[in-house]
This record gives structure tokens, C-alpha cells and sequence, in this order.
């Protein structure tokens, strides 16, 4: 029986993926045997000696002390796609509203509550005042081609734009996916100079915060749109708000309001609003239902943000996995300590991530206890779990 701490609300999806051998708890103080979580702050959460795992039902890992998960051996989970589709929805519509002065429009119409007839009258002798560019034919710069991106640079293709996009780690299978029609460019210098539009999508690093700053807003074209549904931090709010005010930015949308923001002329905020859809936030619940339930059961890692991936289809009677330091002779350690304990391995696997190393390996018969005990033993070897 399998313990999995619920510490949010969770979509009820997840009771299609688990089956009677699991058990639901909220009890933020019980020691489960894996954690599914969405906004939860795990700064001070306390690791109790059962706990393998920790599933986001989300992409960002922000709420999750990473580094402390690491050194228990412990592997978090994220859920990188499942709310894509409801994130780029998001940013057409910012596209949109960035060109169109709707939401403008509609709070002026607003004002007109109460004059009655006059209603019509006003409204054909104003909306002049809210005149905007179509987006067709217009250049979209995408920076970060991940799978938020991509579908954005895709759709924005059948919308009749030119598409510009920028990814320095953009890899062959997301590349394969991505519309030929989309122009990749390795100087994000390029994008900023020949796009009308800029939208943001790449994860929250040193690298990255405040990257859309002064210096690279002056480096853009005149009255360029910015769209930010990624992370707040990637704008230097102090510069976007100066280049909004000269009309060097015509428009600055994003998903992450902060009160120097808000009531700001041709700066519209969303209130967080790029996940939340039922249909994302099921698909992220089942997303890391499947992900824990298959690390509990078969040790497979799969979409770990600290773990190497790794995947094996269970053959033989017993499988183990060890953690180990990424270092040389793991690999023979293992196998040559098992072939001296007169264990046969049937299949094996072994990826390595950063500093940590893992191996999955299936023997064609079961592993006493007191044998993994001396295999626990061996120098460099972090984590031993039987299945």
C-alpha cells in the first residue's frame, strides 16, 4: 500500500491513475510515501523517512526546495506541457488585446452607463479613439521555444504572422514540431530588431532575470508590444514602465501583476490567469499522477527536474535503483557486486544528470535483503530502492 500526500487541491483525475493500492492523505504531518503539490510552499516541509518523491502539478518548481529534495534522495517532478495549450490561448488573446485597444474600449463603454439613447451616438463618435493595427502580416519574435512556444509560434503562423523565434538549446525532437514556416534565429539581437511583437517564454534563471531591460528594449523597434506570461521576473518593471511611458514599448501585457503596474496607461495585467483552465489543471494532476505512481512502482524517472531520466520496461523478477554520485566505476561497482553474490542481471540502465548518477537494473531472481544492505555499503552509492 502506497501513502500520496495531497498538500493543494488536486484535480479528482488523479483516482483514474491510482488504483486500491494507493491511499489519499491531506495530513501535511503524516509520512507519505509520495507528495503531489501545485502551489504549496515547501520551504518547511518536513521530509519524513518514507517520502521518494514529489510531484508539481505544474511546470515552475519555485514552491519546492530543490536542493534540500536532492540531498535526501528525493525526486521532484514537474509537468512540462500538460498546461501548454492553456497558456498559449492566453497569449494570442494578449496578442490580440495588445493591437486591439478592447479592453480600453470597454471600460470607456463603461462610462456611458445612463445616457440612455445616447448610447449609439457616442459610441460611433468615439471609438475612433481606440483604432489598432491588425496582427496579420505583422513579425512575432518568440524567445523560447519549449512547448509553450512552439505552439504559440505555430498558431501565430495561422494567423497570417511572419515568425521569429529564439531558442539556443532548441532541441531536434521539439524542432521537428515546430512550423517550417517559423524563422530560428541564434541572435536574440535580430529578434529584438525586427519584431513588432515580443512574447516570452523561457524559465526564470540568473541568466534570464530581468533580461527585458533598458538595454534591450533600446535595441528593439519603436512601438514594439511585449507579452510576459512566462515569469514576472524576466522584466526589469522599472525599465518597461519608462519605455512605456516614451512610446518606446506601445504595450506591455502580463500575467504577473505587481502594484507598480496596475492603473498604467498601455500596461494591461492579468491576474495569473495562463494555467488556469480545468482542462490544464487536470491534465498537470494526471500528468503527475502517472509520473509518481511510475517512480513508485518501477523507479522509472520521468520529467524530473533533479533526477536523471530514466525509463525501462521491468523484466526478470526483482529490480533495484541506485542513486549514486556521478562518478567513474559506479557501473562496475554495481555490476561486479551482484555477479559476486551470484546474481544474474536480465536488463539494466544507467543515466547520469549533474552530480547525481542512477541506475535501474532487473535480475532474473529476488535480492535478499541482507545483500542490498552490503550494496548500501559501497563508497558513492547515495540511495538503494528495491521494487
Amino acid at each position: 500500500m502506497y501513502t500520496v500526500l495531497k498538500l493543494n487541491e488536486i484535480s479528482d483525475e488523479i483516482n483514474g491513475v491510482f488504483d486500491e493500492k494507493y491511499k489519499f492523505t491531506e495530513d501535511v504531518n503524516y509520512d507519505a510515501d509520495g507528495v503531489i503539490v501545485r502551489s504549496y510552499k515547501m520551504a518547511d516541509f518536513a521530509i519524513g523517512k518514507n517520502l521518494k518523491a514529489v510531484a508539481r502539478a505544474g511546470a515552475g518548481v519555485n514552491n519546492i526546495p530543490i536542493e534540500k529534495m536532492t540531498a535526501n534522495n528525493i525526486v521532484v517532478f514537474n509537468t512540462p506541457g500538460a498546461n501548454a495549450n492553456a497558456v498559449k490561448e492566453l497569449v494570442i488573446c494578449a496578442l490580440l488585446l495588445s493591437s486591439r485597444k478592447v479592453v480600453e474600449s470597454i471600460e470607456w463603454v463603461q462610462t456611458q452607463k445612463g445616457t440612455k439613447d445616447e448610447v449609439p451616438k457616442s459610441v460611433e463618435k468615439f471609438k475612433n479613439r481606440f483604432v489598432g493595427p491588425e496582427i496579420s502580416g505583422k513579425t512575432l519574435g518568440v524567445i523560447g521555444l519549449g512547448a509553450i512556444g512552439i505552439l504559440v509560434a505555430n498558431a501565430a503562423i495561422g494567423l497570417n504572422m511572419k515568425v521569429l523565434g529564439y531558442d539556443p538549446y532548441l532541441g531536434v525532437d521539439a524542432a521537428l514540431t515546430l512550423n517550417a514556416k517559423v524563422e530560428h534565429t541564434k541572435d536574440i539581437n535580430v529578434l529584438y530588431s525586427k519584431c513588432d511583437y515580443i512574447t516570452l517564454h523561457l524559465p526564470l534563471l540568473p541568466s534570464t532575470q530581468g533580461m527585458i531591460n533598458a538595454e534591450t528594449i533600446a535595441k528593439m523597434k519603436d512601438e514594439v508590444k511585449i507579452i510576459n506570461c512566462a515569469r514576472g521576473e524576466l522584466i526589469n518593471n522599472s525599465d518597461i514602465l519608462s519605455a512605456v511611458k516614451s512610446g518606446k514599448v506601445a504595450k506591455y501585457i502580463t500575467d504577473f501583476p505587481t502594484d507598480e503596474l496596475l492603473k498604467t496607461e498601455n500596461v494591461i495585467t492579468i491576474p495569473h490567469l495562463g494555467a488556469s483552465t480545468p482542462e490544464a489543471e487536470d491534465n498537470c494532476a494526471v500528468m503527475a499522477a502517472k509520473q509518481l505512481k511510475d517512480y513508485l512502482e518501477n523507479g522509472n524517472v520521468v520529467n524530473s527536474v533533479n533526477y536523471p531520466s530514466a525509463v525501462l520496461a521491468r523484466s526478470g523478477l526483482s529490480r533495484i535503483t541506485i542513486t549514486h554520485k556521478n562518478i567513474s566505476s559506479m557501473i562496475a561497482q554495481a555490476t561486479t557486486f551482484l555477479s559476486d553474490s551470484k546474481i544474474n542481471i536480465s536488463n539494466m540502465l544507467s543515466s547520469t544528470k549533474g552530480d547525481l548518477g542512477y541506475m535501474i537494473i532487473d535480475t532474473d531472481s529476488v535480492i535478499p535483503p541482507e545483500t542490498i544492505e552490503k550494496m548500501k555499503k559501497i563508497d558513492g552509492f547515495l540511495q538503494i530502492n528495491i521494487y
